[in-house]
């Protein structure tokens, strides 16, 4: 389980959301491995593949809610295979789910490419540089934060 700086994170999640003009309700974080993201997107969307997440939005017009399943094996081998820190591959991951609460898709025509400048915009907006956000700690078991 990472440990995370929840008010930072939250304080993040909110601001995004803002920009989208939604305000944050419930919002689950929940870290699990591949095995379980495999069993969860199989079970719900029928699909056979491991992913980084997956959002279950239960959001109104201008309240964001839902659960946001995240395989942390999945974040640590996409962070080592784009070069990229595991911190930096789990916020951007948690704010795609965010995203998607506000309404940005990513399957469509062109979608994607919106939803990546959404991520990069999101991510600039991130108030870090203290080191200790999110350490590289293994995972330790699912739980959620909101």
């Amino acid at each position: 389980m990472p440990a995370i700086n929840q008010p930072k994170v939250r304080a993040w999640v909110e601001a995004v959301a803002a920009a989208y003009g939604r305000r944050v309700g419930d919002i689950a974080y929940i870290f699990v491995d591949d095995e379980e993201i495999l069993r969860v997107n199989r079970q719900f969307l029928q699909h056979d593949y491991f992913t980084d997440i997956i959002t279950f939005d239960n959001s109104s017009a201008t309240r964001i809610s839902g659960d946001l399943f995240i395989s942390l094996d999945t974040v640590r081998s996409n962070a080592e295979a784009l070069g990229v820190a595991y911190d930096q591959e789990l916020l951007r991951v948690i704010i795609h789910g965010i995203l998607h609460l506000c309404g940005i898709n990513d399957k469509g025509p062109g979608e994607r490419e919106i939803m990546e400048a959404a991520e990069n915009r999101a991510l600039s907006s991130w108030p870090g540089g203290d080191g200790s956000v999110i350490p590289n700690a293994p995972l330790q078991g699912a739980r959620g934060l909101s």
